[in-house]
């Protein structure tokens, strides 16, 4: 089952048979936007070649074309033994996409970082099918774009643009009415997973078909507990006991980084003459976040956080993964170096990285990408899309924090302007009503409006002024002003770490972004002076680490970052994943504080 999770593209939601369409597929850009007037969904142009799910920006797509293209259109024949039950997923498309199954249309969906599919046995034929997408991407601010340049050019740290299928196409054999979605909550005070059910029935009667529902929950291999019941309602609470039985001393087999237990759990769902017509296989780990005395816990002990930055960015495919060994590589890189956690920045990641980051006990926080105006279409946008990632990242161990907001990007005027204020104020409590558990971000690096933690950036290069700066708790009370570098170059203002009208709680405090040091470059740059070499490296990122360290207030930091990304060159590996410093050293460093 482990190495089935590393290549399905929903490791936590498995049926038995389903079929990945990604590799070669037609191809053709629409510059003059006349694919929908001659029809394209039922006459394909003459085309070229792409490699799903490379976008056309990137060389493993096999194009290598930077220029933005706002509509692409692309095609995939399909050979099905037979036509029944098949349903088509899209894990990733950006930004607008409409699909036509045999030259009728199945759906169109707006979104570029959510998982999106459609029902397609009615369009399937016996003879050979044809998929056609048609992608309309715009370098419009109100959609949320993350890293994703809005300009001709690179600038700062923003980088190319990433337009249409970007994740994994596949398609899934499932009953027409079938299971849509299982919330998993732990419980570990008290041994318990509650599970709620959501169903996806497309069957209309007069009355509603009496159901069953069988929960199945394993220890490698051990069956802990079992459950059997009518399915009443969707979404009622099942709580399973999770001890187990051999391990009655220990009981509950608890998710922590050192050991990153995961138990398997299988759902299925049975109609009224019990004949199985569901079966769905999944995972879960036992753990609490809380917040306790301005300290993040893990499982009721304080948890210190080694996090650094990772914008999962690849020379040669962009924002998609060139391989699931590749971003296992990343993450083995990460504990190499003596983190024990990322934040994914600006980017929704593969849910095979978050598998692999739930089996190997690397703590995540989880980003949405960043839009850059404030209207009420970038309102919408956003809040739409959040809260479905949310949904679908739910059930991941790893994931112990959400962040909506970076920086005040998409939000410039939050410091002041009450109606941005309210509107992260209003995602704040929407995330909370979805998941009341993990701490949520508002913000991410000052002026914070509600937040659960209070995050600094700060890329102040000299040690001495860092400590002056942040050693008493003084320094992020609502009316100190501090000449964070970052901020004050990013708004040409004082900075602050609250917005007008919110002040200090007593949060946990977190140094998210610092560092960020690069060598002596011809191209590309870093925060603060360049370093000629190791040495120098190493001692200015001693020093600074050594500073955040020994604040006792502090309860982690996340440095940036992992890799160098496009003109960003300040990564601890080049973009080819080589070390430029001695991981040992880095390793070293991390850990002269592990509590």
């Amino acid at each position: 089952m482990q190495e089935l999770r590393k290549i399905h593209p929903r490791p936590q939601f498995i049926r038995k048979n389903w079929l990945s369409l990604d590799g070669e597929w037609d191809f053709s850009f629409d510059d003059s936007d006349s694919g929908l007037d001659e029809q394209w969904h039922n006459h394909f142009p003459e085309s070229e070649k792409i490699i799903v799910p490379y976008t056309y920006e990137t060389k493993m797509s096999g194009i290598a074309d930077s220029t933005h293209h706002s509509i692409v259109w692309y095609r995939k024949k399909l050979e099905l033994e037979n036509q029944e039950n098949w349903v088509l997923y899209f894990e990733g498309v950006d930004y607008q996409a409409k699909v036509w199954v045999n030259g009728q249309m199945v759906g169109e969906h707006s979104g570029g970082y959510e998982r999106f599919y459609f029902d397609i046995s009615t369009y399937l034929t016996a003879a050979d099918n044809e998929v056609v997408v048609r992608v309309e991407d715009s370098l419009a601010c109100e959609q949320p774009r993350g890293k994703q340049r809005w300009l001709k050019d690179n600038f700062g740290c923003w980088y190319v643009q990433t337009t249409g299928i970007w994740k994994s196409v596949w398609l899934e054999q499932a009953n027409a009415q079938r299971l849509g979605h299982v919330k998993m909550t732990p419980q570990l005070d008290e041994d318990q997973i509650r599970c709620e059910i959501e169903l996806h029935d497309q069957k209309v009667t007069p009355e509603p078909e009496e159901l069953w529902l069988e929960i199945e929950v394993f220890f490698e291999s051990q069956k802990v507990q079992a459950y059997k019941g009518l399915l009443y309602h969707e979404m009622t609470p099942i709580t399973l006991d999770t001890r187990v039985k051999e391990d009655a001393c220990w009981g509950t087999k608890v998710w922590r980084p050192e050991t990153p237990h995961l138990y398997d759990i299988v759902f299925k769902l049975y109609d009224e003459n019990q004949q199985l017509i569901d079966e769905v296989t999944s995972y879960f780990g036992m753990r609490k976040i809380s917040i306790e005395h301005g300290r993040v816990l893990l499982n009721n002990t304080e948890l210190y956080q080694r996090l650094i930055l990772d914008q999962g960015y690849w020379e040669e495919s962009g924002l998609t993964p060139p391989s699931v060994e590749k971003l296992e590589l990343d993450i083995d890189r990460i504990l190499e170096m003596g983190y024990n956690g990322l934040r994914k920045h600006q980017k929704i990641e593969d849910e095979r990285f978050l598998y692999l980051c739930d089996s190997k006990g690397v703590l995540v926080w989880s980003e949405m990408p960043s839009t850059y105006i404030f209207n009420d279409t970038a309102i919408r946008k956003f809040t739409d899309e959040w809260l479905e990632i949310v949904k679908q990242n739910y059930n991941h161990p790893s994931i112990i924090t959400w962040v909506p907001f970076n920086e005040s990007w998409g939000i410039k005027n939050i410091g002041r302007v009450k109606e941005q204020q309210r509107f992260t104020e209003g995602i704040y409590y929407l995330t909370k009503a979805i998941d009341s558990d993990r701490p949520v971000i508002t913000n991410d690096g000052w002026q914070h409006t509600v937040s659960d933690i209070i995050t600094l950036h700060d890329y102040e290069e000299n040690s001495e002024a860092f400590f002056d700066r942040y050693h008493d708790v003084s320094a992020i009370l609502p009316e100190q002003t501090v000449p964070n570098s970052k901020a004050t170059k990013q708004f040409n203002k004082d900075f602050f770490a609250f917005a007008d009208g919110f002040n200090y709680q007593g949060q946990p405090v977190i140094i998210s972004e610092f560092g960020g040091i690069a060598f002596n470059s011809d191209e590309g740059w870093g925060y603060g002076n360049t370093v000629k070499d190791e040495k120098e490296f190493l001692k200015r990122f001693e020093a600074i680490h050594q500073v955040i360290q020994d604040m006792p207030y502090i309860s982690g930091f996340c440095y940036t970052q992992l890799t160098d990304v496009e003109q960003e060159v300040n990564g601890l590996l080049t973009t080819q994943r080589e070390a430029k410093v001695d991981l040992e050293e880095v390793k070293r460093i991390n850990l002269k504080r592990v509590d």
